[in-house]
């Protein structure tokens, strides 16, 4: 796929850039190119769903919460204030349907965002796409 002469992606084109991450796997540190591809990728498919829920795991509650806010923003969402900070490992669930965030410590090993795509209609993207770089829209 040759994306050097333009700079929008077709929705096939997003899946097979997002298909690379199985949701099992910690994040991958990616090449500015591949960081770039990426955030265009699920944007797309984010504005062709009608809401998001992110899971973010994190080592930190600051990491977790800076990706909450950089995804949240990159979606049209306003970011939740005031949430706790507890030491260690954290897991962050937001709905971007209805702005309730959840932030608690979490013990497993994954590291990343989730991001579920959620459609009213058949045939919307209802599809979950992960383990993304924390840092995906940072910088």
């Amino acid at each position: 796929m040759s994306t050097s002469n333009r700079t929008t992606l077709t929705v096939a084109e997003a899946k097979k850039i997002l298909n690379k991450f199985n949701c099992l796997d910690i994040a991958p540190i990616l090449k500015p190119l591949e960081k770039a591809l990426t955030r265009q990728a699920i944007i797309l498919l984010a504005k062709l769903s009608d809401y998001q829920i992110l899971g973010i795991c994190a080592d930190t509650a600051e990491e977790g919460i800076l990706a909450m806010e950089t995804y949240s923003r990159a979606f049209g969402y306003q970011p939740p204030e005031n949430l706790p900070h507890p030491e260690g490992p954290v897991y962050i669930k937001l709905n971007g349907k209805n702005g309730l965030c959840y932030l608690d410590s979490y013990a497993g090993h994954h590291r990343g965002v989730l991001v579920s795509c959620q459609s009213y209609q058949e045939g919307g993207v209802n599809e979950m796409y992960g383990h993304l770089p924390l840092d995906l829209f940072v910088g």
